[in-house]
């Protein structure tokens, strides 16, 4: 596996439930992990929706293998934030795992 590649630290988030200051239920996001990735952008589709422009941009990052990431997180990439789509594991060599994101502006 070649390190040059994995050349993006990212930061991945899970929801957390915890408590504002007079004790009412949020939900804030905290950190899971930070990785080096191999940041791949696919597509962009831009659409008007509700009479406003929507950007999306759909980018899939590896990262060396690990099984504690799952769908409904997300991925902070300096100031981006992408939501975690789907998870593909390399099944077969467990060297790596695709992380299908969608970014929207």
């Amino acid at each position: 596996m070649t390190a040059g590649k994995y050349n993006t630290r990212i930061t991945i988030q899970q929801l957390a439930a915890g408590q504002d200051s007079i004790g009412q239920p949020v939900q804030t996001w905290s950190d899971v992990c930070q990785v080096w990735s191999w940041p791949r952008t696919g597509s962009g589709i831009s659409t008007i929706r509700s009479g406003a422009d929507v950007s999306t941009v759909q980018t899939s990052f590896r990262i060396r293998w690990r099984t504690d990431i799952t769908a409904g997180m997300r991925v902070v990439q300096g100031t981006a934030v992408h939501d975690i789509q789907a998870v593909l594991p390399d099944l077969e060599h467990r060297r790596h795992v695709d992380i299908v994101c969608k970014q929207v502006t």
